[in-house]
């Protein structure tokens, strides 16, 4: 298959992930509770928990004889739905899941984790809560992610004697905040596809946004409190920067030279040059951005200027590039064009910060006082490779690195992981927490290691067509190594 084809065909599984994002819109069939309003939080709906989605009532797990080898519970408390499960045959464990972004739609909803056969049978029970909130709200996830642990032994009548923290995207997030906040609560914890690095999220929405714009000589703005006319405006400004990089939303990129420009800034913003990069540049600016704008790109739809940083969730602007340097090229010396692009680019200075609470954007520390264990694909560019580098130099920074496991995989979409490597990296953390031997890792802060033809080969378990690369050499020329920061 042809990379124009595989963008093209990416295009349609996005937008099935964009519809998700957003769901539900309407009310769950008569089978399942109509929407509940929230008693906590006014205007915002909650989903029973007992059915899905779809509709689909959500039952206890079955063996092959079609026996029960769970029990399940529901509720509602403080505004936020929740889902439990728990094997009969229980260890005594529990898992914690944290869901991901879910758009800024007024319905709340509890779901499954995507281990949540493998946990069970391995013996874990775990919780998921909806949150009392949609939005970029990890304080909030924080607080009803953290609630579970009480609410699992009034529901259960038990209490786990061990509880592990998992989350994927903004849920990683919620992990890291977590394990800081409440060090004393959790065991281990394994984000995955995580926004481990905080407000460092925006800025690297920034820094595509604005380095677009100067490399197209387009002239953008980035307005604190935006006119109601600004998505208009930045639709038309937009229109002009996609053509000139040969960029559209639905077909594959016929880049220009400043498309190839601005290609490499992307890929140094992103986490640096490694395997996989133009494969996943050529995905994700064919991919349409989020409602309301998928008319756009990807990343421009994310422009943080569209909402003045983060939507009302922090008090004010959290990106920052006043002393930003975009890099074009990774010599000792700075191209022309590098320097021009530095001396022309839109800079924007913060008016908040990442808070040291649970309030606005929490500040992830990188200071963990348990295990983690987190993967993340090298091409995803809606939260890129770039947030794991980033955790990985606050904890070494911290004295925390021992504490820190990181795993490549070679994969372009976000939380684009397959159940195997999802379980061994589950199975390896567990292991980890058991032994206190540390399980092996990728030097993800090493830049010629990440620069490898081959880098994100250990931990690539399964398929992962729209990843374009040379192929992995066999397995068994990859001896698992300890990890190196």
């Amino acid at each position: 298959m042809t990379m124009r084809r595989k963008c093209l065909a990416a295009v349609a599984v996005a937008l099935g992930l964009v519809t998700a994002l957003n769901a539900p819109a309407s009310a769950a069939p008569a089978a399942c509770a109509a929407p509940a309003p929230s008693t906590t939080h006014p205007g915002y709906l909650v989903l029973d928990p007992a059915c899905d989605v779809s509709g689909a009532p959500f039952t206890p797990l079955t063996d092959s004889s079609g026996k029960a080898v769970s029990r399940v519970y529901t509720g509602v408390k403080d505004g936020a739905g929740y889902r439990v499960e728990v094997p009969l045959r229980w260890n005594g464990k529990l898992v914690i899941f944290a869901h991901g972004y879910r758009g800024t739609g007024n319905v709340v909803y509890a779901d499954n984790p995507d281990l949540r056969a493998h946990y069970i049978d391995s013996g874990f029970a775990w919780a998921s809560s909806s949150y009392a909130t949609n939005g970029y709200d990890v304080g909030q996830g924080v607080r009803d992610s953290y609630a579970l642990i009480d609410t699992f032994r009034q529901v259960t009548g038990r209490r786990a004697r061990s509880v592990v923290m998992s989350g994927k995207s903004m849920g990683g997030h919620v992990t890291a905040v977590a394990i800081e906040r409440f060090p004393h609560a959790f065991d281990a914890a394994m984000p995955y596809c995580g926004v481990l690095g905080d407000t460092k999220l925006y800025d690297y929405f920034l820094g595509a946004g604005v380095t677009a714009a100067a490399l197209t000589r387009v002239k953008i703005d980035f307005p604190l409190a935006p006119a109601a006319d600004y998505p208009v405006q930045w639709r038309a400004q937009a229109a002009q920067i996609t053509a000139a990089l040969g960029v559209k939303a639905g077909s594959a990129p016929v880049l220009t030279q400043a498309g190839r420009a601005w290609s490499r800034v992307v890929e140094r913003l992103s986490g640096g040059p490694r395997p996989g990069f133009d494969s996943a540049f050529a995905y994700w600016n064919a991919v349409p951005s989020l409602t309301p704008y998928n008319d756009l790109p990807f990343l421009f739809g994310l422009y943080p200027g569209l909402s003045g940083g983060t939507g009302g969730i922090a008090p004010g602007n959290v990106t920052d590039n006043q002393y930003a340097y975009y890099r074009m090229a990774d010599g000792p010396l700075p191209t022309v064009g590098e320097l021009r692009l530095n001396a022309e680019v839109l800079r924007v200075r913060h008016t908040a910060t990442a808070d040291p609470g649970l309030a606005g954007i929490p500040r992830v520390e990188g200071r963990p006082s348990v295990p983690v264990l987190s993967l993340h694909d090298l091409g995803d560019l809606f939260v890129p490779f770039s947030m794991e580098q980033e955790y990985a130099r606050r904890a070494l920074a911290n004295g925390r690195a021992g504490l820190f496991v990181s795993r490549a995989v070679r994969g372009v979409g976000h939380c684009d992981f397959t159940q195997a490597e999802l379980t061994r990296g589950f199975d390896d953390l567990i292991r980890w927490v058991d032994t206190g031997r540390r399980p092996a890792g990728d030097a993800i802060l090493d830049r010629r290691t990440v620069a490898s033809d081959f880098f994100g080969c250990l931990f690539t378990d399964g398929s992962h067509p729209t990843f374009v690369s040379l192929a992995c050499p066999a397995k068994s020329t990859f001896p698992p190594v300890p990890p190196r920061l």
